[in-house]
Order: C-alpha cells, then sequence, then structure tokens
C-alpha cells in the first residue's frame, strides 16, 4: 500500500468537514480527489460515477425507502401518545416513573418508525412537557430521550442493520434483525436502571397507580401499533416474506392505520408524507452511494489488508482487538453518521475479526450499538442537538446528566462484545 493516496484520501476528507462541507459531498470530493492520483480526469470521473451507481444496485436496498416511508405514516403525535399513555399507565407509578415512561415509549416509537431521529422528536414532544411540570430538569428530560431513541436503531426493523448487511457482503437481514433485540432491550434496560438511582437522588415525584381497566384500554389502543413489530418479524421468521417484502407490507399496513383507523393522516396530506420519506431516502441514498464509492476506492489501495495487518501486529488476542476496533469506532461515531461509517469501516474491520473467530452477525450489532452512542455524543451527534432542540436547552446543559446514561450504553457495549451469545443466542433459536 502507498502512503501517498490514503493521505490524500484523509486529510481532504478531514478539511472538507472542516469547511462544512455536507458528509456525502466531503465523501465523494475526497474519493475522486484521490482516484485522480492514479487516473487522469476523464477515467477518474467516469470510474466514480460507476461506482456511485452501482453502489444503489442492490435489491436489499429496496427496504431502506420502503421502512422509511412506513415510518413516516408511523410518525404521528397521535400514535406516540397512544404508546406514551400505555407505558405511563404499566410503569409510571415506580421512582423517576416518567423518565421509565420516556425510555419505553422511545424504544417501542424507534422500533415501529425505523428512525430515531422520528422517536426523539415525537416521544420527546410529548414527554418533556410532562416531565418539567412533574418536576424533572428540562436537561434530564433531553438526555433520557435522546439516549432512548437509539434504541430503535438496534430492535427491528432498522435501517442500520440493512446498510451493515450490504456492507457485509449480504448477511442475512433475518438473522441481524433477529440478534438486535437483546442488545437493544438491554440497552434500555440500563438507561432505566440510570434513570431510576439518578430520580431516587433528585427526588422526582412518582405517578398514581392506576386500575387494570386503564391498563387494559391504553393497551388495546396501542396495539394496532405495535402489532406492526410482531407482523414485520412474525412474517419474516416464518418465511412467509422477506424483508424487501416485509417493508412493503409495512408500508400498506401502516398506511392504513395512520388514514384508516387512527385518522391521525387525513387523504390530502398523503402526497406530503411521500414527498417528506422521499427526501429521507434521497439523503440516505445518497451517503450509500458516496460511501460505496470510498470503500472500493479504500479496497484499490489496498487500506483494509493494511490495517488489518496492523492491528492484528498489535495483537492476536480477540479482546483485545475488539477492544481496540471499539475505540476507534467510538471516536468515528462523534463525527461521522451511521449510514457512512458502515459502509466505510464495516469492510475494513470485518476481515480483522472473522479470523479470530467473531461472528459476522455480532460483530453487526457492535458496530451499531458503538455508533449509536456516537449519535449522543458532540460535536456532531444528530440526536444530541434534537434533543436539546425539543427540550429547549442548551447542548452544554445536556452533557451532564447525559454521562451515566452513556455509561450505561458502553457498559452494554462491553457485554455485547465479550458475551457472543447476547447476539446470537435468537438467531440460532429461529434457525436463521
Amino acid at each position: 500500500m502507498e502512503i501517498f493516496p490514503v493521505l490524500v484520501l484523509s486529510l481532504s476528507f478531514a478539511i472538507m468537514l472542516i469547511l462544512g462541507v455536507p458528509v456525502a459531498f466531503s465523501i465523494i470530493g475526497s474519493t475522486t480527489l484521490t482516484l485522480c492520483v492514479f487516473l487522469p480526469l476523464d477515467p477518474a470521473l467516469t470510474t466514480i460515477a460507476q461506482r456511485v451507481a452501482s453502489g444503489l444496485d442492490s435489491f436489499v436496498l429496496l427496504a431502506i425507502p420502503l421502512f422509511i416511508l412506513a415510518g413516516q405514516f408511523m410518525n404521528s403525535p397521535g400514535i406516540a401518545g397512544r404508546l406514551i399513555r400505555f407505558a405511563q399507565n404499566c410503569i409510571g407509578w415506580l421512582p423517576g416513573g416518567l423518565s421509565f415512561v420516556n425510555i419505553t415509549a422511545s424504544m417501542i416509537f424507534g422500533a415501529i418508525s425505523g428512525s430515531a431521529g422520528a422517536a426523539a422528536s415525537a416521544v420527546g414532544g410529548a414527554m418533556t412537557g410532562r416531565m418539567t411540570k412533574a418536576g424533572y430538569e428540562r436537561a434530564f428530560c433531553a438526555a433520557t430521550n435522546l439516549t432512548a431513541s437509539t434504541t430503535g436503531l438496534l430492535i427491528p426493523p432498522s435501517n442500520g442493520l440493512i446498510v451493515y448487511s450490504l456492507a457485509a457482503g449480504g448477511l442475512s437481514i433475518g438473522s441481524l434483525f433477529l440478534a438486535g433485540y437483546i442488545p437493544g432491550i438491554l440497552v434500555g434496560l440500563s438507561l432505566m436502571a440510570a434513570a431510576f438511582f439518578y430520580a431516587k437522588r433528585r427526588g422526582y415525584p412518582t405517578e398514581a397507580r392506576v386500575g387494570f381497566r386503564e391498563i387494559a384500554k391504553s393497551f388495546f389502543a396501542a396495539a394496532p401499533s405495535l402489532l406492526l413489530l410482531f407482523l414485520v418479524m412474525g412474517g419474516i421468521i416464518a418465511g412467509w416474506f422477506t424483508p424487501t417484502e416485509a417493508a412493503g407490507v409495512a408500508v400498506l399496513y401502516s398506511a392504513i392505520l395512520a388514514v384508516a383507523i387512527y385518522r391521525d393522516i387525513a387523504w390530502r396530506d398523503i402526497p406530503m408524507v411521500l414527498l417528506q420519506a422521499a427526501r429521507t431516502t434521497s439523503m440516505v441514498l445518497v451517503l450509500i452511494a458516496a460511501s460505496v464509492a470510498m470503500s472500493w476506492l479504500m479496497a484499490y489501495i489496498h487500506l483494509p489488508q493494511a490495517i488489518s495487518a496492523a492491528l492484528l501486529s498489535l495483537s492476536d488476542n480477540p479482546i483485545v482487538i475488539l477492544l481496540i476496533i471499539n475505540l476507534i469506532l467510538l471516536v468515528v461515531g462523534t463525527f461521522m453518521d451511521m449510514t457512512p461509517a458502515l459502509l466505510i469501516f464495516t469492510p475494513i474491520f470485518l476481515p480483522v475479526v472473522i479470523p479470530l473467530g467473531i461472528d459476522p452477525i455480532q460483530f453487526g450489532m457492535i458496530m451499531v450499538l458503538n455508533l449509536c452512542i456516537g449519535l449522543c455524543t458532540p460535536p456532531v451527534g444528530s440526536l444530541l442537538f434534537i434533543g436539546s432542540s425539543i427540550a429547549e436547552v442548551n447542548v452544554t446543559e445536556v452533557v451532564r446528566p447525559l454521562l451515566p446514561l452513556l455509561a450505561m450504553m458502553i457498559l452494554v457495549l462491553l457485554l455485547v462484545t465479550f458475551f457472543p451469545q447476547l447476539s446470537l443466542w435468537l438467531p440460532s433459536l429461529f434457525d436463521l
């Protein structure tokens, strides 16, 4: 491997990011500039265009716009409100109960919508007012909301796991979806543990208990939304449809639910829902296309092999290698979004860990959980800014209550790293 193209790639990418160039254009710009080191301008531009186009030539990727569209139909205050009411009736009476409600509702809504940002916006918007009226600090509301919303990126259906499947060479999306349940639930439970001790120390109030009739009533109100999770995963496990077909079923079900049953979305609003889904899809797919081109260039200059050799020269102990990779990914997550990070770094690190006996499914959970943490951390953590904006607090105020929650997420990351069965048990149970 020649060092000059690596320097051109890394420095040009870093400079573009510092100058505020959007990530997708930073990726494609640095990739094109580096390829011009090897080729004249015309062949370099032609090659990049081919790689960008081929990066989107995958049937699996069709699931992403479909899940995004389903999420747009489900992304309504009415659906979030029903989930919050059900969670509040069940666990609101516990110490710090409203923070538990926030976490639980964010987990469920994030999984239903498939978007951490949507979960942070919908649940945070509904819960911040309730929590502050009960005496909770706004900064704590924001920290709880933004960390809990990341669980929707682990609990299926998850676009991040679909992207990892593509980057890993076509791993079973059904297996990855099943593998995400236990890590995602563990993150939620760990956040609840941190919120419990924080609430006890601050003396936050509890909600009054409600009777079984109220719990049952709120459950039946939220049940149609919850059914989407069982419909998607049940159909995949039973072999009724592929993950891409499951995304199409999710769109049909969510549209009927939002328009005809709940009536949260009027018929006249459907074009706007489609337009918003198209905007989100375009941003995601441009990132994917650019990242695939950069991944190809890295392979062309033999960067993955060089990094693999460098890591293995440090140690052949899987624990040491995984700790090093975790540290690298935690740093990467602070300045790069999940989609490009998965597409760029999966081809680099996966060849390192497979010879050490690490299952690619488990490694997918490690990568996604690392990057979920990055979404909550400065300077570029998108969820940090969304959560702060919704709670109407400064980002610096959120950092203090955020630290114990991030510590719990890192603890779960270590558990997932060193106990493979946390990721592999469910896929093996259903033979996926």
